[in-house]
């Protein structure tokens, strides 16, 4: 099986289980690595961080948005750009106000009410989302490449941070040249320092 049949597979069987998880579950589950993302030093000491919103089954990040807003951070969210294939990054002030359904029905800053940033040096840390993930930082997505994209144009090495539920840790992830790996990876139960990402 080669390594893209192979990703795929894994894909779909987290993706499957991760929607078995009984949504009380799944909320307890979120507030446990909220908590674990906020007490983070490359979190505390970070004055812009790039987050995402959630959809279907994930960690459930507008809690994380909310609290980096409360906690003065420039916050930044990604917004699909469907001509150039890459993520858009934008200041976000108010999840209610600043953002509608955009791809694939995630919510997305609303373009005419948020400042674009384009000083991709500006970022401190990212928050970043993620199918499934392996303890030496090796990440799998959901297959469109768009944030290997984006950190291939970042001239600098931001605090790289993934959340995800304990049971999407898997033994190994196959990984391409292009797959750039975390350097923290929290769970509900652990905060894991991965290996270097160099």
């Amino acid at each position: 099986m080669n390594p893209q049949a192979m990703k795929q597979s894994l894909r779909q069987s987290i993706i499957a289980a991760r929607q078995k998880l009984a949504a009380a579950e799944r909320e307890a589950f979120s507030r446990a690595i909220t908590a674990r993302l906020l007490a983070l030093e490359s979190y505390r000491s970070a004055a812009t961080v790039l987050g995402y919103m959630s959809f279907g089954a994930e960690y459930a990040s507008s809690a994380w948005v909310q609290q980096a807003l409360l906690d003065g951070k420039q916050v930044l969210l990604p917004r699909v750009n469907r001509s150039s294939k890459e993520l858009d990054l934008y200041l976000i002030e108010d999840v209610q106000q600043d953002l509608a359904p955009g791809a694939w029905e995630i919510p997305e800053p609303l373009p005419e009410r948020c400042h674009h940033l384009d000083q991709l040096n500006a970022v401190d840390f990212i928050l970043l989302p993620g199918v499934a993930f392996a303890r030496d930082g090796a990440r799998l997505g959901y297959g469109g490449g768009f944030y290997d994209k984006l950190l291939a144009r970042m001239p600098h090495q931001p605090a790289l941070v993934a959340a995800a539920f304990g049971m999407q840790l898997v033994a190994e992830i196959p990984q391409e040249a292009t797959d750039r790996k975390v350097e923290w990876l929290v769970t509900e139960h652990e905060t894991i320092h991965c290996v270097a990402q160099h």
